[in-house]
């Protein structure tokens, strides 16, 4: 037996990640051995969720994964757990085409008992057929009960409850209004600062939840029977194949990661980590990963580290096997502009430029058809590419969830294949790409 619950909302901007935060914090002060999850492709909140449980927290994304896939990372993640925490993806009904990929869909998948958090800011009892419209709108989804957010006082939550009982739905408590728990935002989401006290922060929310939400409801209402096979039983063994040397991006620039993405390469090989900010020289490696981040934050720094520009500029030539995603294809670049218009040199790779003037976001899942591969992964960002004498072409053609076409690039140069998609392979029935381009590419 364990408790597992998904934190839901009416809409994006109701509290989910404060919440989620508070709570993975809060157990573990308990002592509970809890893992966190997020729905989607987000790989900024997992990272949050990393901090606050003291373990990694996994996506699980119906575009990006199977079924399947979805099932046997929520069981292996979850053998050893007492509390499954997922933190859900917008509203809890929104996804890429009505609800197929929302947090709904996975908690029908998962037959996770959902908790709603609710902005009760500037209202009252109105929430009454907003709880009923979450409850009763699909019945596969079971809305166990919902914590309010931005409550102004105890009298002001009097009439929420109120609300809750004449719509059926439990009232579990509140946080109250304080502008001492939002995390600072960056342009691409919730800043992840090195600089920001985050243990702090989470324990500052973890004090509001156990004051206001009743912790021990929450849990005796979402006890759900586990799978009683073990995680050795159940985890993916080592791969048959030859052990590779992988060597992954790793430091305050560059660290937009899926964890199964890394886990999936620790089967694969011996995995080490290097920093563009601080080492001189790539470790020797047979692959090499540079994940995006935020490069735009520390050009300065990753200007000035000729020797590790060289050292990465080399392997490529020399034909070594390095992936570069969104941040870490900008890092391949002749340069990136800043929002100054100040020009830093970078690895001079890809004959183009990066820059950060005129930011526009272009965000959204992709689909990218290369030979007789279809990659999958998740867009986000603000910078563009600008194109220099003899402009590099895209080997592959992108569309959104929905079939569309779209104009996001995929560029290979010798045995570097680089874009602004943020590329999902844990899920090993779709990642035969990886695999044939890791072991037989030719160089």
């Amino acid at each position: 037996m364990f408790s597992q619950i998904l934190i839901g909302a009416a809409s994006s901007g109701s509290g989910k990640t404060t919440f989620t935060l508070g709570l993975l914090r809060a157990l573990k002060r308990r002592s509970l051995q809890v893992q966190p999850f997020k729905c989607g492709p987000d790989y900024i909140d997992t990272r949050h969720h990393g901090m606050a449980a003291g373990c990694p927290s996994i996506n699980l994304d119906r575009f990006m994964m199977s079924e399947e896939h979805i099932r046997d990372l929520y069981t292996r993640y979850t053998a050893n757990a007492d509390v499954a925490v997922a933190e859900g993806v917008m509203g809890l009904f929104d996804g890429y085409d009505g609800m197929k990929g929302s947090s709904a869909e996975i908690a029908r998948t998962l037959d996770i008992p959902v908790v709603l958090i609710v902005n009760a800011k500037s209202t009252a009892y109105s929430v009454a057929p907003l709880l009923y419209g979450f409850k009763h709108f699909n019945k596969e989804i079971r809305v166990a009960g919902v914590v309010f957010n931005f409550v102004a006082s105890e009298s002001h939550y009097s009439y929420l409850k109120q609300a809750c009982e004449d719509a059926g739905v439990e009232a579990l408590g509140y946080l109250p209004k304080q502008t001492d728990i939002e995390i600072p935002s960056r342009h691409l989401g919730l800043s992840l600062d090195e600089d920001f006290c985050f243990d702090e922060f989470a324990d500052r929310i973890a004090d509001l939840v156990e004051k206001f939400v009743d912790i021990d409801r929450l849990l005796s209402i979402s006890v759900s029977d586990k799978s009683a096979i073990s995680c050795e039983e159940k985890c993916p063994e080592k791969t048959a194949y030859a052990p590779l040397r992988i060597a992954i991006a790793q430091d305050a620039a560059f660290n937009f990661v899926y964890e199964e993405n890394i886990q999936l390469l620790h089967r694969i090989g011996k995995v080490t980590t290097f920093s563009p900010l601080k080492d001189s020289f790539l470790p020797d490696a047979d692959f090499v990963y540079l994940p995006g981040g935020y490069p735009e934050l520390y050009l300065s720094t990753l200007a000035s580290n000729f020797t590790l520009l060289q050292s990465v500029r080399e392997y490529v030539e020399e034909g070594g096997k390095l992936l570069a995603e969104c941040g870490g294809m900008m890092y391949l670049c002749n340069h990136i502009t800043d929002t100054d218009g100040t020009i830093y040199p970078m690895a001079g790779i890809l004959n183009q430029a990066a820059t950060m003037e005129q930011m526009k976001l272009r965000l959204g899942y992709r689909s990218l058809n290369y030979k007789e591969y279809r990659m999958k992964g998740h867009e986000f960002h603000y910078s563009r590419i600008v194109s220099q004498e003899n402009p590099l072409l895209s080997v592959a053609t992108s569309f959104t969830a929905k079939g569309i076409p779209v104009d996001t690039p995929l560029y290979r140069y010798k045995n570097l294949l680089a874009g602004y998609t943020h590329l999902y392979w844990g899920d090993t029935s779709r990642n035969k790409w990886l695999t044939d381009f890791l072991f037989n590419l030719e160089k």
